[in-house]
């Protein structure tokens, strides 16, 4: 399977995983790893990950730590980390792991950290499921056991711009313009799936999503975290998959001038991104191109936006593991070199769904995804999580 590169100008199609050296010298701007990891530190319990990360040892903390510290990106999202107020878990996973060299890998450091609460565990009040009670995480804003499982975490070697960042963690799924809303298949009415006092309440986000400005030198660029729901674990009124859409085309409507108006964050500010702010969108998306559960065309609307950059991140691992696992993989789409979870081998199989998207205006100019070879020293960290983590060298600009 013959790869291609291809020299990238700002808006052109990433062709390749290894692509160009450079497109300019360090005086006119900087070279920054962008990432995202779904790095499954979710834990059955609140307060349980404070536990594990509270001194060195932990074996599964060690090898997510491990994968970092092999790809040492310079702006990271964790997907899946669970939230702990001021810090606190991010801090301890800082200092006892990603500060002590795993495995021979150099230690790395992040001076800079954000973390904000998630709909996960939040109750509604509402029989959301509809099986004849309330509570438990299938009633919560986003499915969770406790507030704050499944959580997020921004890491950043460059300044974050605490004060300027927006979080959409209440706005109401209802709010969204010709918002895809799940249909009860056994009433003539549409998109009724919810009563319209539960949609009074039921926020978009299942976890939330964040616009994090990060400063790299005299550029801002808006790091676009979210983790939409996975499009399953429901019925035939596909209540995850249609809430799944339009989590993803939040973000397609937040950064395309025109049609972000609507929006509004957690402080009341409305409105999207500017049409000339750089941004790059990272996370756990659950939605594959061509297979698997999520609504036809689901991704493709962000990977289609008009100043997204498709960066296509590829692996030879993914390849291999698409051979040797066989079942669902066989007869899928999706070329295998673009998957990024490694799933149950009789349905879904494998699938690309972590991505790392930048804006027009920035230089992306190389993109893998981290999926060492069976044969590779470092083929034991392909089980730090059924995610493997996705980067993308970009260049920022100085202006």
């Amino acid at each position: 399977m013959k790869r291609f590169a291809a020299v990238l100008t700002s808006g052109a199609l990433l062709a390749g995983t290894l692509l160009a050296a450079t497109p300019a010298e360090a005086t006119v701007g900087q070279n920054v790893r962008f990432a995202t990891f779904n790095a499954s530190l979710n834990r059955g319990a609140a307060g349980q990950l404070v536990t594990d990360l509270s001194q060195p040892g932990n074996a599964q903390a060690n090898e997510v730590a491990e994968v970092i510290q092999r790809n040492r990106p310079d702006v990271l999202l964790i997907n899946e980390f669970d939230y702990v107020p001021d810090n606190r878990a991010a801090d301890l996973f800082r200092e006892n792991y990603l500060k002590r060299g795993q495995n021979g890998a150099a230690p790395i450091d992040y001076p800079y950290a954000f973390t904000a609460p998630s709909n996960t565990g939040v109750a509604t009040g509402f029989d959301l499921d509809r099986d004849g009670k309330v509570g438990g995480g299938n009633d919560a804003h986003g499915f969770g056991l406790f507030e704050g499982q499944y959580g997020m975490l921004v890491l950043s070697k460059y300044p974050i711009d605490t004060q300027s960042v927006r979080t959409f963690q209440k706005f109401l799924w209802k709010d969204m313009p010709g918002a895809l809303l799940p249909d009860d298949p056994a009433t003539p009415a549409p998109n009724d799936w919810y009563s319209p006092q539960a949609l009074d309440v039921l926020r978009l986000s299942s976890k939330s999503h964040w616009d994090v400005p990060v400063r790299v030198g005299r550029s801002t660029v808006h790091f676009l975290a979210a983790h939409p729901t996975p499009p399953t674990f429901d019925g035939p009124e596909d209540r995850n998959g249609t809430r799944n859409n339009d989590e993803i085309r939040f973000w397609a409507d937040y950064v395309t001038p025109g049609k972000g108006r609507y929006i509004y964050d957690d402080r009341g500010r409305r409105g999207g991104l500017g049409a000339h702010e750089k941004f790059v969108i990272a996370g756990d998306h659950n939605s594959d191109p061509l297979d698997g559960d999520s609504v036809p065309g689901a991704i493709s609307r962000l990977l289609n936006a008009p100043r997204v950059i498709e960066t296509r991140p590829g692996s030879e691992g993914g390849v291999r593991a698409a051979q040797d696992q066989a079942g669902a993989n066989i007869g899928q789409k999706g070329d295998p070199y673009f998957d990024t979870g490694d799933f149950n081998d009789n349905a879904p199989g494998n699938l690309r769904i972590d991505y790392v998207l930048p804006s027009k205006g920035l230089f992306p100019w190389r993109a893998e995804v981290f999926w060492p070879l069976p044969d590779s020293p470092l083929a034991r960290l392909n089980d730090a999580s059924d995610h493997h983590l996705v980067r993308v060298d970009v260049f920022v600009p100085r202006w």
